[in-house]
């Protein structure tokens, strides 16, 4: 019979990536957890890790195995400590877009951490396409992504939170002749386009399409800081997802211009494991924005 230990060495190999990162976590050498994979592996009778020289990686039956580990981890858990697992304390690791932590997330982690002094919440930054496979691995507890182009994997549930719209910034002193018309704008002023591999930039090639425009690109950018500062100094127009801690309307630099012809708008929402250790702050995120929410 596999011991609880096991099933948490397991859940933090997934989470940490390798033998060497989770044994410095939980103070195993790395020879010592490989030992207690394989004899893991062994009582179930097939392999969860693939293994390389110099890697180990979890294979597709690994990943199965995680939703039913976590739970069990999570049931004895709340069996020999008396109280609910979920309850918000400890560690909380989460992915975040940058522009996330400038638009309404942000303050439902300030409001949520005021409330739960306890909880630890660490963010990683990144783009939501990679977000979607840390959190299917266990390495990432949620994650705060844009709606996805493509349908989310059937392993994970995607739950929307708020909407940003999308608008068109212009500098307030271009190195450009600005139209007053924001159509004629994209059409003859120079375009600084949010990076088409994103799930961002997907949504500004819809807002272009929606406009029947193609626009005069000067440059491709991923970073929403780089491009309003490129389009402060006046060197384009953009168009970008309307943050809300962004103080817009004391911004010198830059002119916010609506495109009440476009009806699309930025979806951002959680990306979760139906089931993990810390539902309680996923399930804390959503009611922060759907108070309903259960």
């Amino acid at each position: 019979m596999r011991s609880i230990r096991t099933f948490k060495t397991f859940l933090a190999v997934v989470k940490h990536g390798s033998f060497a990162a989770a044994g410095h976590v939980i103070g195993l050498t790395p020879a010592a957890i490989g030992l207690q994979m394989r004899s893991f592996e062994e009582e179930l009778n097939q392999q969860v890790f693939d293994r390389a020289a110099r890697s180990v990686e979890l294979n597709p039956a690994g990943r199965k195995l995680i939703p039913a580990i976590e739970d069990l981890v999570q049931r004895y858990e709340a069996i020999t400590t008396g109280r609910d697992t979920d309850e918000l304390s400890g560690t909380v690791v989460m992915g975040a877009l940058i522009s996330a932590l400038m638009g309404s997330f942000a303050d439902a982690l300030w409001s949520i951490k005021k409330q739960y002094p306890r909880l630890e919440v660490r963010l990683l930054a990144g783009q939501s396409a990679d977000f979607t496979r840390k959190v299917e691995l266990g390495e990432l507890d949620g994650a705060v992504v844009i709606r996805s182009p493509q349908a989310v994997p059937s392993n994970l549930i995607w739950t929307p939170l708020y909407r940003e719209t999308m608008v068109l910034i212009a500098p307030t002193n271009p190195h450009f002749d600005l139209p007053d018309d924001p159509i004629e704008m994209l059409h003859n002023c120079p375009f600084i386009r949010f990076d088409r591999s994103t799930w961002t930039g997907y949504l500004v090639c819809e807002v272009l399409r929606q406009c029947n425009v193609n626009p005069k690109d000067t440059m491709e950018l991923n970073s929403f800081d780089a491009i309003m500062a490129i389009a402060r100094q006046g060197f384009g127009i953009a168009i970008v997802p309307k943050l809300a801690n962004v103080d817009w309307s004391k911004d010198r630099g830059l002119q916010i211009i609506p495109l009440p012809c476009v009806l699309i708008e930025r979806d951002v929402g959680l990306i979760e494991r139906p089931n993990h250790l810390r539902k309680g702050f996923t399930d804390a995120i959503k009611q922060h924005f759907i108070p309903d929410c259960q």
